[in-house]
């Protein structure tokens, strides 16, 4: 029971006055809209933890990883109604256990003082072998996908292995994984647009997508300033 009150009160810690706002802003206006337009609850569930995950990692806080798990199981259900396997695949058998490791991981790494994990940057090197892989990877999953019969393989594709690499650096504490997450957010969008209109699916689920996106860009800002090369 100690350890959970000091958990709870780390992870309570240091916010600023703009990230709380930003925290319950982007979980209210995805709670109210979806609910204005009848959306189910397995979408609005879904698109409020993986909201708040994300937040959670632009702040450095181990909770993130809760959060992760429980939208990574619900997210791998919405993305299979809609046929993107590539996206079920990568939660059930990549988010699940890379969570996990990233707890573990992230254990190591917090500063006592801020109760939030170093954030650090990668090299000139670094940065050009995780491009080509990237590439290389993107073309090759592609081909599976369109074997498979699933929606908008290549997007598909993008989406899937570029989540792949930015989770990496996300375990990592590497600033440019926001760089890959913006990337990966502009294309999910596309795709839940095209499902939206499509076959009606979860609007919660874009609109989540859309908050991830913002979310990027605000949390790439906050982790360059404070990284270390």
């Amino acid at each position: 029971m100690n350890n959970l009150s000091k958990f709870l009160k780390e992870e309570c810690s240091g916010w600023k006055k703009w990230e709380v706002i930003w925290l319950i802003f982007a979980n209210l206006i995805i709670l109210g809209v979806s609910a204005y337009l009848g959306d189910n609850a397995l979408g609005i569930i879904t698109s409020m933890t993986g909201v708040t995950c994300v937040i959670l990692v632009g702040k450095g806080k181990m909770s993130n990883y809760i959060f992760g798990t429980v939208n990574v199981l619900l997210y791998a259900l919405t993305a299979w109604k809609a046929r993107y396997y590539g996206d079920v695949m990568l939660n059930l058998l990549y988010y699940f256990p890379t969570n996990i490791i990233g707890w573990f991981v992230w254990m190591r790494h917090v500063d006592k003082e801020s109760n939030e994990v170093y954030k650090e940057r990668m090299t000139v090197k670094q940065d050009i072998i995780v491009t080509l892989i990237s590439i290389i990877g993107i073309f090759a999953y592609s081909y599976i996908l369109k074997l498979l019969g699933g929606n908008l393989p290549l997007v598909d594709s993008m989406s899937t292995v570029l989540s792949i690499v930015a989770q990496i650096l996300m375990i990592k504490r590497y600033t440019e994984q926001w760089i890959v997450w913006i990337v990966v957010d502009v294309v999910s969008v596309i795709m839940w647009i095209a499902a939206l209109f499509g076959e009606g699916q979860s609007i919660a689920v874009l609109m989540m997508w859309a908050v991830y996106l913002a979310n990027a860009i605000i949390m790439f800002v906050k982790w360059y300033k404070e990284s270390k090369k």
